[in-house]
């Protein structure tokens, strides 16, 4: 093992702990809706867009408890995306991250509840930072963030034209709206909001989203090269789903090794960005390059 997978490790495993800490007790009679959210959050992955947010707050120095709350909530967000987008409706996927979708096991409409739930809680959670940072004004400047990124302008925008445009031809500045808001809107909320909490000038959280936007792009079209050419059993859901879907995607616009090439494109502007910024942190530097060269 490595001292990057070492660190992954050991950060991950904090992280979880800070999450757990924000779900609800699964009690009264909404049990089973409650059951089904736990279900969903815990049932494995690396949490990896609160990890990039509480990397980008210690990149910049930050020290409140108020991160706290806000890397619960990205994560409930994120999970919430997951459900649905594995639904009957929309990708009809059965296994995610190696276990039973969320429908699979609970059924479609508690699937749906269970996602509804998880995003109104997100916001409940978010706004427990007000407690933790009373009067810091970086607190509504990342609630402002993460509610932006995440709606009708953010990542369900692009989940919207994503189901819209299924079956049908896209030019490459459609296919980049679409991984921009589906994919990278969460991203770049998750930096930007370290960065804020952190007290980053508007200037450095621009960069810092400029950063991200890049990292998105990267990790979406290395998701779409991993349909084709990963394992199931690594990946755990399954390969070929959007040629199954009838998705248009970097690959089959282009074919594999220009979408490696536009990978590569992205990570190297990614890890500029940052470097052109007075601050270090060599574990997220590791991160995201991790993220973009994956094999699962």
């Amino acid at each position: 093992m490595t001292n990057f997978d070492e660190q992954m490790k050991k950060r991950v495993a904090e992280n979880n702990s800070v999450i757990r800490g924000y779900l609800p007790e699964v009690e009264g009679f909404q049990c089973t809706l409650l059951d089904a959210v736990d279900y969903s959050m815990l049932v494995g992955g690396k949490k990896l867009r609160p990890l990039l947010m509480q990397q980008t707050f210690v990149m910049f120095g930050g020290t409140s408890n108020a991160i706290r709350p806000f890397m619960a909530a990205i994560e409930m967000i994120h999970t919430h995306s997951l459900i649905h987008d594995d639904l009957p409706a929309l990708d009809n996927d059965e296994y995610r991250r190696g276990k039973k979708t969320t429908h699979a096991v609970y059924g479609e409409a508690m699937a749906i509840l269970a996602g509804d739930a998880l995003l109104n809680l997100a916001y409940e959670t978010a706004v427990k930072a007000f407690a933790e940072a009373p009067g810091d004004p970086n607190v509504p400047r990342a609630l402002e963030i993460l509610t932006r990124k995440t709606g009708s302008y953010g990542m369900l925008g692009g989940q919207s034209v994503d189901v819209e445009y299924a079956g049908k031809s896209l030019t490459d500045e459609q296919l980049s709206f679409i991984y921009g808001l589906k994919t990278g809107a969460l991203i770049e909320a998750s930096m930007m909001i370290g960065a804020v909490l952190a007290g980053a000038s508007d200037e450095e959280t621009e960069q810092i989203e400029q950063a991200a936007r890049c990292v998105g792009m990267a990790f979406q079209i290395q998701d779409d090269i991993l349909d084709v050419t990963g394992q199931e059993e690594e990946l755990g859901k399954p390969i070929n789903s959007d040629e199954k879907n009838r998705k248009t995607t970097w690959v089959t616009v282009h074919g594999l090794d220009a979408a490696r090439e536009e990978v590569e494109r992205y990570s190297k502007e990614a890890v500029r960005l940052l470097g052109g910024l007075p601050y270090e942190n060599e574990f997220l530097d590791e991160l995201i390059l991790h993220l973009i060269n994956r094999t699962m």
